[in-house]
């Protein structure tokens, strides 16, 4: 299952992940932000269960703002879990 996340106060404009039917991350895409830290949380994030994902990264915050780029994967992952 692939799914497209439109993000919300971070640099990276959308998120593109590809999980399968176990909820094991196989790809995730960031568009635009941090080229390096984003590339670093999606290769970290490969072969994890979303579910551990989410825990994990829910709710960091970049500087002052109340979200994230990881934030955002973990809401991504939790919409795309309510749609499986």
């Amino acid at each position: 299952m692939t799914y497209t996340y439109k993000t919300k106060g971070t640099c990276a404009a959308e998120i593109i992940i590809d999980m399968d039917e176990s909820s094991i991350i196989r790809e995730v895409r960031f568009i635009g932000g941090c080229k390096g830290n984003t590339q670093g949380v999606a290769a970290l994030v490969k072969g994890m269960k979303a579910e551990e994902v989410i825990g994990r990264v829910s709710g960091i915050r970049c500087g002052f703002k109340p979200t994230s780029c990881p934030d955002q994967l973990a809401t991504a992952l939790k919409k795309m879990l309510e749609e499986k």
